[in-house]
């Protein structure tokens, strides 16, 4: 899902985090999160040259892109524009919007014709901050392909459909500090989005920034830059955009790459609980399978749900230090933040080893771990995640489809998500997606599928669904990773492969057979002793 994991990395920028930490399917800041814990991280790219880039018809001014950049985030060079398009393409004379463009340059001279194209996950992720966080991705490509970025609609800076003035870490003017606002309340909450509905309306139509406008608009984009083929390499979210994209526009689609890819059939939302549950099976069952990891712990999912109940009867409030500034401060953990945490640190197979270590410190009473990032986790993705294209995507696409499962109401995320959903998609303007939105569709377009074994959002059984729909197509599943696989191992290599000559039965891929499980953290130090 690597430049610096500080301060950059699965619904907020303004929904409040009881939907956002858990509706987020995925965007490069999820997982960055999390994978900030293990001290993963790689400093900046170049700043980009003084000069400009013509493609098609458009002109492009050099820039640095990257979120957070002036917090020492990572950064890579590049060449942006702003391209116009109808806000309701079925209304062209009425209202436009801007969509933010950009182009990270090929290294030679002069690149192949098809350009490979980023399409961020979500929903809510916007592709040019992220790509820095995607970088490793996309070099070996870069070599001979030029690669676009668009903000979707409603993200980043296209026209962003969030609530600065709302938002759970904005700044305090009395007190010059962040302010934490981050009811758990569903009440609370509800009445947080009316109130940034009412500010959004005053300069969107928010039933118009759905996977279908952002179809028109990935179209609209490629014919200005002179209509040449697209080599797409999606992520969770992004890969329904990329195959409703597939569906409408099969002659502008090269290769198609779908990591942690979602079925056409599903709706988002509806199977969270089973699948982390699913996960969290599987990697605990990792420790207990092993000798000094099972003395060590126990049993990590038995000590999980001890402490879920715990918390749900006695919320336990803790002083500490903010983890980014340090000031000081007091919050609450609640068996809905360990929810949140848990599930976000199962994206990232070296986060979701240090889970045992973090679930017993909890357990005898040393919260501090899990709360530090209960407060990573409110800043970083309600930074980064756009909640009102979120509601746009899921009220449109998902709502009517999504109904709470009595299977899964003892589960740690439980059934509230769909509530909050259901009842917030009451009031969120939305209109109904085309009639076969949902319906799976074949192609025979050359396509990898990429799933992690221990994946919590896009488990493997997906993969495998959309496979059984494609002519020319192969499933790579890799051992013990968690959430999009794309920049892990010899991944990146493999893509450039794939799209210098997109025959997917023909890829040799035995380099994955390297990756595998991560062994729990036995102390703070690692696996070892």
């Amino acid at each position: 899902m690597k430049a610096s994991w500080r301060r950059a990395a699965l619904l907020t920028a303004v929904i409040v985090i009881a939907i956002a930490r858990h509706l987020a399917w995925h965007s490069p800041r999820t997982e960055a999160i999390a994978a900030e814990a293990t001290g993963e991280a790689k400093g900046a790219l170049p700043a980009a040259k003084p000069e400009l880039l013509r493609l098609g018809q458009l002109t492009f001014a050099a820039c640095s892109i990257g979120s957070h950049a002036a917090d020492g985030a990572a950064t890579a060079a590049a060449y942006c524009a702003r391209f116009g398009v109808p806000e309701n393409w079925n209304a062209p004379a009425g209202r436009h919007i801007e969509l933010k463009v950009a182009i990270v340059k090929a290294d030679a001279a002069n690149p192949h014709p098809d350009l490979v194209t980023f399409l961020d996950g979500g929903p809510g992720g916007a592709a040019i901050d992220d790509y820095p966080l995607m970088a490793v991705t996309f070099e070996p490509l870069r070599q001979q392909h030029n690669v676009v970025l668009i903000d979707q609609r409603g993200t980043g800076g296209s026209n962003s459909l969030s609530c600065p003035e709302l938002h759970p870490g904005a700044r305090s003017v009395d007190q010059g500090a962040k302010t934490a606002v981050v009811p758990d309340d569903t009440t609370a909450a509800l009445d947080l989005l009316k109130r940034c509905l009412a500010l959004l309306e005053r300069s969107a139509d928010v039933a118009r920034y759905t996977t279908t406008d952002a179809v028109r608009d990935l179209e609209a984009v490629r014919q200005a830059l002179g209509a040449q083929p697209l080599d797409i390499i999606a992520i969770s979210y992004g890969t329904r955009v990329a195959q409703q994209y597939a569906r409408r526009y099969p002659q502008a689609v090269r290769a198609l790459v779908l990591d942690g890819p979602v079925p056409d059939r599903l709706a988002l939302v509806s199977e969270h609980a089973r699948n982390l549950e699913r996960a969290l099976r599987a990697q605990f069952a990792t420790c207990r399978a092993n000798v000094a990891c099972a003395r060590r712990y126990g049993d990590p999912y038995q000590t999980l749900y001890r402490l879920r109940d715990s918390l749900r009867a006695h919320p336990q409030a803790v002083d500490l230090r903010d983890p980014v500034n340090f000031a000081p401060l007091h919050l609450t953990l609640t068996g809905d933040d360990l929810a949140a945490v848990v599930r976000l640190y199962t994206y990232n197979p070296t986060s979701a080893a240090l889970l045992p270590l973090m679930l017993q410190e909890a357990e005898h009473g040393n919260y501090v771990p899990l709360l530090a990032q209960k407060k990573r986790l409110a800043n970083d993705l309600a930074d980064h995640i756009t909640s009102g294209m979120q509601l746009s995507v899921v009220c449109a696409e998902d709502a009517d489809l999504l109904s709470p499962r009595p299977e899964d109401e003892g589960t740690l995320l439980g059934n509230r998500l769909i509530t909050l959903v259901q009842s917030a998609c009451k009031f969120w303007p939305h209109e109904r997606p085309p009639a076969d939105f949902h319906t799976p569709q074949t192609s025979s377009l050359p396509t990898l599928v990429l799933a992690g074994e221990l994946d919590p959002v896009t488990p493997p059984e997906y993969g495998i669904e959309i496979l059984r729909q494609l002519s020319d197509a192969r499933l790579l599943i890799v051992a013990g990773q968690g959430h999009v696989v794309s920049r892990v191992g010899c991944m990146p290599e493999l893509l450039q492969r794939f799209i210098d000559e997109p025959r997917p039965g023909a890829l040799d891929v035995h380099c994955l057979q390297r990756l595998g499980a991560t062994p729990a953290f036995l102390g703070y130090n690692g696996a070892g002793p």
